[in-house]
């Protein structure tokens, strides 16, 4: 009996992959390049683009098609303006982030997305380590040092995981938000993920920092406030663009109709 061959991921009938890239590519990686492919050919339709724009190979566009998506989305995306008021509330609801001088000192457990890597089985392998690291018994030995030596992907291992005092700019932003503007104390409960992959992290020991008046903060806030409606519109936009095509071998939100925020 033969197998069925493969379908590779497509966007109405362009792949997204080749056949080399099929098995190695994570499911995030795809869902980018089909978003990007969503973007490029909605470019085209909308004469910002020529239709002979060469498809993309490994998941690189042309100079061309990264200038007309930028231009596509800056007429496609309603960015309403913060106004006083929902500033004022992000501002009290969030107010911790806005500290200067905030300190963390954490240490990490590191697990490593690197090209090739079964992400599945490297999730599954950090959330098996969260949950052993968090039912550890109060007196135990230093079970999360033991952990990070023998495990983390990271260089801090050898130290048992240690990052020392951290401050905001000290980590990469997706890592910095995790861990600033909070109260938690211990091992966090959930995987932070960056860059460099998944990481369990135990915080250690705070230094709040002082904070800001709002007045000082507002055109900080007024950006954060601008990146959320924006993040929003670009969602919402790319899951009208995946109900209006043909979209094979990977699952993407769609609708039928417009959304609004």
């Amino acid at each position: 009996m033969t197998e069925a061959p493969m379908i590779l991921p497509r966007v109405n009938g362009v792949p997204l992959v080749n056949a080399d890239e099929a098995v190695a590519l994570d499911e995030p990686t795809l869902r980018q390049r089909a978003c990007t492919e969503l973007l490029r050919q909605a470019a085209q339709a909308a004469g910002l683009l020529a239709a002979d724009d060469p498809v993309p190979e490994q998941g690189a566009i042309s100079p061309a098609a990264a200038d007309a998506i930028e231009a596509l989305l800056d007429q496609a995306l309603v960015c309403p303006e913060p106004t006083e008021e929902a500033c004022r509330r992000h501002f009290a609801a969030h107010a911790g982030r806005y500290a200067v001088g905030e300190k963390v000192q954490a240490r990490h457990v590191l697990f490593a997305v690197t090209p090739g890597v079964d992400v599945n089985a490297l999730r599954q392998r950090a959330e098996a380590c969260l949950l052993d690291l968090r039912c550890r018994q109060e007196g135990e030995a230093d079970r999360f040092a033991e952990v990070a030596a023998s495990t983390s992907n990271c260089p801090s291992g050898a130290q048992g995981g240690t990052l020392g005092w951290l401050r905001k700019e000290d980590c990469a932003p997706e890592f910095a938000r995790e861990l600033f503007g909070q109260a938690e104390v211990g091992v966090l409960p959930r995987l932070v993920h960056s860059r460099f992959g998944l990481h369990v992290v135990e915080v250690l020991a705070r230094e709040p920092g002082t904070q800001p008046d709002f007045e000082v903060v507002r055109p900080a806030v007024a950006q954060s406030l601008r990146q959320q409606s924006y993040a929003t519109a670009l969602r919402q936009y790319l899951s009208l663009l995946a109900g209006q095509s043909r979209v094979e071998g990977i699952d993407l939100d769609a609708a039928d109709t417009p959304l609004v925020q």
